[in-house]
């Protein structure tokens, strides 16, 4: 037979010619069942890092159990640990973790409260300025009105710093207990905070003292209703509150 008619059939060279096989590719071994898997996670960490890992994991586990008993033992009943380590637990609750059940038992308010601030402030020549009074909660309410999502402060600092204030003194404004005290200081932070923020009282002078009322005016009825309600706003006058050091530098900013 001549030594061209070989099968055409089989496998072609690169250069086209029939017959030349390609070398074949060895197959592909499965690893051995008994093969260690790669490590992932923490695992895969050095033992140095994984010691820290699992500080930083306890520490914040550690972290989370002490809030949630503080903020249990704060809505339970008196008991023997509320009556030894109440104030411990006040410390730790108010005024930033403060829980309540207004969401199960809401109560819609039917007055508008405005929390207003001046300040008497120190001047570079040595003189006192008594600023006119600025409304913080017309600020709260002009970054709130068209803002689709509102910061949390915006929306609640202010208002809760005022309700935990006015929950903690008596008609004369005096503080009632260690919460009374708490709640001026808070209020007092917020209110300072946003003068040196917000107010050119920055760039004139150190601000002395803050006084702060609250101006309440009622909800109108609806139309078809037959309630007829005062339009008068009232108000509520606090005692200026010297500020400290600390506030007056801007340590609160």
């Amino acid at each position: 037979m001549d030594a061209y008619d070989e099968d055409s059939r089989g496998p072609q060279g690169p250069d086209g010619s029939a017959g030349t096989r390609l070398p074949e590719e060895p197959a592909q071994l499965p690893p051995p069942a008994d093969a260690p898997r790669p490590r992932t996670g923490v695992a895969a960490l050095s033992p140095g890092y994984q010691i820290g890992a699992a500080l930083a994991l306890a520490v914040v586990a550690v972290a989370a159990c002490v809030h949630l008993l503080m903020v249990f033992l704060s809505l339970a009943p008196a008991n023997t640990v509320t009556k030894q380590h109440g104030k411990a637990i006040e410390e730790w609750v108010y005024p930033e973790f403060e829980q309540n059940w207004k969401l199960f038992a809401p109560n819609p308010l039917q007055q508008n409260i405005a929390v207003q601030v001046r300040a008497e402030v120190r001047m570079r020549d040595g003189g006192l300025r008594t600023t006119g009074w600025t409304d913080l909660s017309a600020q709260d309410g002009a970054a709130i009105d068209g803002n689709l999502a509102p910061s949390h402060t915006q929306q609640n600092e202010l208002r809760r710093a005022w309700d935990f204030l006015t929950a903690t003194h008596a008609a004369d404004n005096r503080p009632v207990g260690l919460r009374g005290s708490l709640s001026e200081q808070y209020m007092r932070r917020i209110v300072v905070m946003r003068l040196y923020r917000d107010d050119p009282t920055r760039r004139d002078g150190v601000i002395q003292r803050v006084q702060v009322r609250a101006r309440t005016t009622n909800v109108q009825p609806p139309p078809w209703s037959r309630e007829r309600v005062s339009d008068k706003p009232a108000y509520r006058l606090l005692p200026w509150w010297s500020v400290t050091a600390d506030e007056a530098a801007g340590g609160v900013r």
